[in-house]
Formats: structure tokens, C-alpha cells, sequence
């Protein structure tokens, strides 16, 4: 007599053959094992074969619910909730040679997989479950996380509106798809969203933040900072409500409000992220207070912590800035000319963070013709996917993989950006900006597949532009900006690289020197303007009065009239700056008074 496995081995295979047989045999499986999860996912897949699409639904819940039971997999799950990761990964992969269509053990493995930084991969397996069982409801959810985490909100939002459509939306998801509208400039909707939910969760510190969050962007300051007030009274402790408050830039922390703060870091169970996210906001409120020391105090350790969770190679930037000059030479691009999308559409604005290049979007999305988006993500895609081009390990391949590239695969791939961008462009305008400040490393990219595109290279004296990085805290990315020699070195090797595109492309990037900006407005933005191929509009230079939204730390600071306030904050804390200076290095050298106003 057959045993359950193997009469689930010889379901299978009667799937591809005869799955009215299939359908038969899955039900003489449960007749003897009503809670065998196997068999309804056996019953689940022969019903949709055989057109049962709302038995299929039924039995594909119903294996969801016994997986529930099965000790493995609840293993599987513990080992996850406990972050053992290699014996989960251990236990779904031996579970799923023996049985490759068991969808919630993929979904779990998707899991692994989104734990330790693999999101294609995490991807793919929700894709595979999906494929399985369509209305798997918690591989959507999944799938929606990890294609928002992805910076792929569009696609999150369709998987979000499938979930919806099949009823099954929960106060979870909907919060996820406020995130995923908030990504794609639905500030408004997102809004509601977040509201909603406290009504119904008034007590969730977590929301109000993100209500705050979006509140901020779209410049109801009031509001958010009264959100981040309602977060901090139901969780005082909870770091990153405080650093936001601090990273509105304009919000002044009362000697009641570091107490608090004091006191959250007294508490030795503080997880680890709050504590750094304290540590930021303090260091903020003792700049404020002129207190260098203290204030330098914090935001080290600050630093500190952040840089031990993450990893940054200088070197690997160097080495990426090397492989490129010596590829990308005036022979390289002469060759390529003519190729790649024309169209005009882009206006990047690139460099380093904290240089200026809000304040650039401002002036430009305040014209007529432009409109601002955010900082995208998609050019760093288009990089990945050429480096990854011949294997799975872009790290030597790129930028050496563009010369397999002809000139269809670069005018595609122009196209693939700017119809990546389309959900972000809501106004209609002809032309839009992309304010992703780590494009500098990408500019050959740019000028091979979108050679009528503009490139601004915003630029800031190296020390107050070094120091800015080192006590700001950025949400996601700028691994380089936690140690002060790794902030000199990328910094370095940005002016470096795009000195050599000055040589090889002269005239292609156009510069602006954030000082002369904020010194002479008038001459500097009509200059900007020109060199974008946009008439004079005088509201460029009134870009402070534009209502429009804004994600960036800079967000408050570029509604108000230009100031001299963040000219040479550095010299506070000189004496702490030297591996800034050293790792500079010739780019320090060459910020000579002939660059300054």
C-alpha cells in the first residue's frame, strides 16, 4: 500500500498528464488526511487545471492553514523569528527538494532571503509561490514589501490593488500601500491612509511618525511636528521621531527634550537603531546650544554605531572611479555618438549629498517647464543590470560590461529610464529632475543612453559639505558617510571623476558652486537656466514661495530665502576633523579662494 508521500509524488505526476486524475487523487489523500497540507495544495493546483478557479482559492487557504501545523516548516518559522538564519535556509531547502511546490515554504525561504540583503532573489521566490497558488494572499504581501523595498513602488502599489480587489486587505497592507503612494508623489492619498488607521490605532507611535513623515514633504510643518510630538508621548524612547524632529533642520530642542532623550539612552535594552537615532538628535541640539564637544560627543558615537551595521569599501569606489576613467576616454564616446535615447527629458542633479542640490531642484522645478520629482533610483538599476549583464557579481564588471552594449541596447535602455520614471511625473511638464546625488558615478552611463539629458554637478566648499554628511543621518544609502576618512575619499574620488568627464566630454556637466549660488542668486539661476535651454522666469528666484513637495533632509531649509547661515559650520569642530582633511587630500587643496565668492 502506498504511503501519503507517495501518493502525493504520484499526484504530481499525473498534474502534467491528467489532472482530472490528479483532482481524484488529491481527494482520496484528504479523505484519509483531511489536514494534510500537501494534499490540498495537490487539490489546489489540479482544481485551477481543471477550471475550478473558486476551489482552487479554497484549497490553496485551506494548505495555508495546515502548514500552520506542520512541524517543520514551524521550525523553519522559529529559527526566523529567533534570526537563525542558516538553519531555516537549511530546513526550507531540504523541505523543498523534496517537494518543490510547497508554496508557504517558499514564501518562507523568500523570507531568508529578504533577511540577509537578497531582495531579487526574495523576489523571484515570491514570484515562484505566485505562480503556484495566485491567491496566496501572504506572498503578496511579501511580494509588495520587497518590490517597495526594491524602490519599485509602481509594482508594489498593483500587487497592493490585487489584494484589495480579492478582499483580503488588511490594516497592514494599507500602510504599506500609504508608503508605496508616498514613493510615487500620492502624498495626499497616502495621508488619508495614515489617518485613517489612527482612528483606529490612536496609540501607534510608529504611524504617527510616518503620518509626520509625509506631513513634512509636503510642507505642513505644523502638523508634522505635532505628529512627531504624538509619537513621542506613546513611545518616548523611539529614536528616529526624535532624529526627525532634528532633521527638519528649523525645529530647536528644548533643555526638557534632551533630558528626555538622556534619559531613553539611560535604558541598557535600548535597540540598537534608537540609540543611534538618539545620538544624532542630540548632537543636533547641543550644535544648537554651541556646545562643540558635547555635541561632537553624540554625534560620533552616533556614527559609530551605524557604521558597525553596515559595510563601505572606499576602496571599491576608488577602483570603480579608476575602471571608469580608463575606459571612458574622448576615443570611447566618439564612438558611440549618436547612440542611445535622445530624448530631452532628464535633468539630473548630482554630486555629493548635502551640497546644495535641493536647493538647485527648487530653483528649477519653480520654472514653468520643469518638475521636480525625487531622488531616483533607476539609473543605479540600469548600472546594476549592466553589470550583472554576464553573471550574477557585478563588482569588476562594471562600467567594462557597457562595451558589450550596441547602440539598440543603449537607445533601450535610455528608454527603459524614462519609462521607469513616468509614475513619478504627475504635472505633465516637458522636462523633470532626477536628484539621485550618487549618479555621479554613473554619468558615462548617462551620457552613452540619454545623451540630450542635462547633468548638473552641485558642488560645496569639501569641509562644510564633509562635516554635513558626518552628522546627518540618512534613511537609507551613503554608507560612505559614518567615518570621516570614508567621507573624504568618496568626495575625492567624485571631483576626480568628474574633473575627467570636464576633459573627455567638456561642457557636458555643468557646475554650481552652492556658495556663488547663495551669493549672487540672480546671475548664478539665470546661468543654470540657460545652460537647461530654459527662458528666465522669475520665479526661480522666489523657488522659496513653490509649495511643491520635498522629500530631502533640506526640505524646510529650501522654503525659506537664501541664507549664509550653513557657510563654514565646519570651523566649530576643526579640531576633530583632520582624517576629513587628510583623505581630501588634492581635492582640498584645489577649494582655493578662487572658488569661493
Amino acid at each position: 500500500m502506498a504511503t501519503k508521500d507517495e501518493a502525493v509524488a504520484h499526484g504530481y505526476q499525473l498534474l502534467r498528464r491528467k489532472p482530472a486524475m490528479a483532482l481524484r487523487q488529491a481527494g482520496e489523500i484528504l479523505r484519509q488526511y483531511p489536514n494534510d497540507a500537501a494534499g490540498h495544495r495537490l487539490m489546489g493546483i489540479a482544481r485551477r487545471m481543471t477550471g475550478d478557479e473558486a476551489g482552487a482559492i479554497e484549497s490553496e487557504r485551506a494548505a495555508v492553514i495546515a502548514s500552520g501545523l506542520d512541524r517543520e516548516l514551524m521550525q523553519a518559522a522559529t529559527a526566523l523569528v529567533d534570526n537563525e538564519i542558516p538553519i531555516a535556509e537549511r530546513i526550507l531547502k531540504q523541505r523543498l527538494k523534496a517537494d518543490p511546490l510547497d508554496f508557504p515554504a517558499i514564501r518562507l525561504l523568500s523570507e531568508v532571503a529578504a533577511r540577509v540583503g537578497r531582495h531579487l532573489d526574495s523576489e523571484k521566490l515570491l514570484r515562484r509561490a505566485l505562480e503556484i497558488a495566485p491567491s496566496f494572499t501572504e506572498a503578496k504581501a511579501n511580494l509588495a514589501t520587497v518590490l517597495h523595498k526594491l524602490s519599485r513602488p509602481g509594482e508594489a502599489l498593483e500587487v497592493l490593488d490585487s489584494i484589495e480587489a480579492s478582499g483580503d486587505m488588511q490594516d497592514s497592507h494599507r500602510n504599506l500601500r500609504a508608503a508605496a503612494l508616498g514613493r510615487v508623489g500620492r502624498y495626499q492619498e497616502a495621508i488619508a491612509i495614515y489617518r485613517q488607521s489612527l482612528e483606529k490605532k490612536p496609540g501607534e507611535a510608529k504611524l504617527w511618525m510616518s503620518l509626520g513623515h509625509l506631513l513634512k514633504t509636503v510642507g505642513e510643518q505644523d502638523e508634522s511636528i505635532a505628529a512627531y510630538r504624538q509619537a513621542i508621548g506613546h513611545r518616548p524612547s523611539l529614536g528616529e521621531v526624535w532624529w526627525s524632529l532634528a532633521n527638519l533642520k528649523t525645529v530647536k530642542f528644548t533643555p526638557e527634550d534632551a533630558a528626555a532623550m538622556t534619559n531613553a539612552l539611560d535604558d541598557p535594552g535600548l535597540d540598537e537603531d534608537d540609540r543611534l537615532h538618539l545620538h544624532f538628535a542630540l548632537g543636533k541640539y547641543y550644535e544648537d546650544q554651541r556646545e562643540p564637544g558635547a555635541s561632537w560627543t553624540h554625534y560620533a558615537e552616533g556614527n559609530r554605531i551605524r557604521s558597525g551595521q553596515i559595510r563601505h569599501s572606499a576602496d571599491d569606489d576608488a577602483r570603480m572611479v579608476d575602471r571608469t576613467i580608463a575606459l571612458m576616454n574622448s576615443k570611447f564616446f566618439a564612438a558611440r555618438a549618436g547612440q542611445g535615447d535622445p530624448a530631452p527629458d532628464p535633468i539630473f542633479i548630482l554630486g555629493m549629498p548635502r551640497a546644495g542640490s535641493t536647493l538647485i531642484e527648487q530653483i528649477l522645478a519653480s520654472h514653468s517647464k520643469v518638475e521636480g520629482t525625487m531622488e531616483l533610483p533607476d539609473i543605479n538599476t540600469i548600472a546594476r543590470s549592466v553589470g550583472n549583464r554576464h553573471s550574477d557579481d557585478d563588482a569588476d564588471n562594471y562600467p567594462a560590461n557597457i562595451t558589450s552594449l550596441d547602440g539598440d541596447s543603449l537607445r533601450a535602455m535610455g528608454a527603459d529610464f524614462i519609462e521607469r520614471t513616468r509614475i513619478h511625473r504627475l504635472e505633465g511638464k516637458p522636462f523633470f529632475i532626477d536628484k539621485m546625488p550618487n549618479n555621479w558615478m554613473h554619468v558615462g552611463l548617462i551620457r552613452l543612453i540619454l545623451p540630450n539629458a542635462k547633468i548638473i554637478d552641485a558642488r560645496r566648499n569639501p569641509l562644510d559639505c564633509g562635516f554635513s554628511n558626518f552628522k546627518q543621518h540618512f534613511a537609507r544609502g551613503q554608507s560612505f558617510s559614518y567615518d570621516l576618512q570614508d567621507i573624504g575619499r568618496y568626495y575625492a574620488d567624485y571631483v576626480r571623476l568628474m574633473a575627467h568627464f570636464d576633459r573627455v566630454q567638456p561642457g557636458a556637466i555643468y557646475r554650481v558652486i552652492h556658495e556663488r549660488l547663495v551669493e549672487d542668486p540672480e546671475n548664478e539661476v539665470r546661468a543654470l537656466l540657460a545652460y537647461c535651454g530654459l527662458d528666465y522666469e522669475d520665479s526661480c528666484l522666489r523657488f522659496h514661495e513653490n509649495k511643491r513637495a520635498v522629500r530631502t533632509a533640506s526640505s524646510e531649509q529650501v522654503r525659506q530665502p537664501l541664507s549664509r547661515s550653513g557657510f563654514d559650520r565646519w570651523r566649530l569642530y576643526e579640531q576633530w576633523l583632520d582624517p576629513l582633511k587628510q583623505a581630501l587630500g588634492p581635492a582640498l587643496d584645489q577649494w582655493d579662494d578662487a572658488q569661493r565668492p
